[in-house]
């Protein structure tokens, strides 16, 4: 059996609640902190992969939300004058009953995830975090903001690209980046045409997406160049988001006009990080967006953070060293996630610098075919 009996996860976002509810199956006791007193989900929409879908699925926890989703198949992409180039098909990687992508409320995904989590006997505190650690050989003494104190076999920061446990191994060497993109976004209803994720190009090189979220809903999503990373006052933000969805046709058009209320709009900067070495030291590990917090021109960051969840959890019931569970955790999930923000990046450069060489298709197409191998 593993070595493993007693984990403090940091974070109750996507990666630490499917973590929990995983561990929890396998009969490993699970602490979590989370700053977040609401312990509530940010944003409006998730769109997940086929990889995603199949991650879920192999979490034992997609058939729990399935129906508060909405299901589909492909990808479209259309050009600048609104033309569809191209349609791309989806595929069922974790089953034939399953469908190949899903779109998703983030607060839906959110409170599914949660449920599970305590269902299954996981010990949440909120308010708290990590304040310290003191690492021995066979295990971690934590203590904690609120002055409690734990021992565990192993610690996972999940706690997001402000990670408090990435600080407290690596101090500053690691902090997020704004790359000089902001996202938009905003819920409309959904028409029975919208079966699809759309994506759309205008003429400045800025990306912009319709994405199905239940039988009821879709979000729109626009990226849009921010030099400076300015702040735009609150209510602002729906002229702000209209004004820069002006030179969009289609069906983004369409939307634009509908977008009224600035307190349905959610804005947020691009931001990076990637720990370009090990994601651990002796018994802390780092997973989802406190190891690699990626842009979302991939729609992958969400993806990657709930398969290194699956993977870890894995591969924590073998009966072996934590180390050596922790050398293979890497070697599985390293290159994966640095390709995808390598690729997340490069999208995003040439957004910025509206390059119309870039071939968008057939990037999400390696993407998707590459992301289908196994984790």
């Amino acid at each position: 059996m593993s070595e493993v009996r007693k984990v403090l996860i940091v974070g109750g976002g996507i990666a630490g609640l499917v973590l929990a509810s995983m561990l929890r199956d396998r009969g490993i006791g699970v602490d979590m902190v989370e700053m977040n007193r609401a312990w509530n989900a940010y944003g409006v929409g998730i769109i997940q992969q086929g990889n995603v879908v199949r991650a879920m699925a192999q979490a034992g926890l997609l058939d729990r939300y399935l129906s508060a989703g909405f299901p589909f198949e492909d990808v479209e992409f259309y050009s600048p004058d609104g033309v569809r180039r191209a349609r791309i098909p989806g595929e069922r990687l974790a089953g034939a009953e399953y469908p190949a992508n899903m779109g998703v409320r983030r607060s839906t995904l959110h409170e599914t995830l949660k449920e599970a989590a305590l269902e299954k006997g996981t010990d949440v505190r909120l308010g708290v975090t990590v304040e310290d650690f003191d690492q021995h050989e066979g295990h971690v003494d934590v203590t904690f903001t609120d002055g409690e104190a734990g021992r565990y076999d192993l610690v996972v920061g999940a706690d997001g690209a402000y990670s408090k446990v990435r600080t407290l191994l690596f101090g500053d060497r690691y902090r997020p980046q704004f790359v000089g993109q902001s996202v938009w976004r905003h819920n409309f209803p959904r028409r029975p045409e919208d079966d699809a994720l759309q994506t759309y190009r205008d003429t400045q090189g800025n990306s912009a997406g319709v994405v199905p979220l239940s039988q009821d809903l879709v979000y729109l999503y626009v990226t849009t160049k921010e030099p400076g990373n300015p702040f735009h006052p609150k209510e602002e933000l729906a002229k702000l988001m209209r004004d820069r969805l002006g030179q969009f046709v289609g069906r983004v058009a369409e939307l634009r006009e509908q977008i009224t209320d600035p307190a349905e709009v959610v804005y947020r900067p691009m931001e990076v990080t990637f720990i370009e070495e090990d994601w651990f030291r002796g018994r802390v590990l780092l997973i989802g967006d406190a190891a690699h917090t990626t842009t979302p021109h991939m729609g992958q960051g969400a993806g990657m953070a709930i398969e290194d969840a699956v993977v870890l959890s894995t591969l924590l019931e073998k009966d072996q060293p934590l180390g050596q569970t922790l050398r293979e955790f890497m070697d599985r999930r390293f290159a994966r996630a640095k390709y995808i923000q390598d690729q997340s990046l490069m999208i995003c450069r040439a957004e910025m610098e509206n390059d119309h060489t870039l071939n968008h298709p057939k990037v999400i197409g390696e993407m998707l075919h590459y992301t289908a191998q196994p984790i």
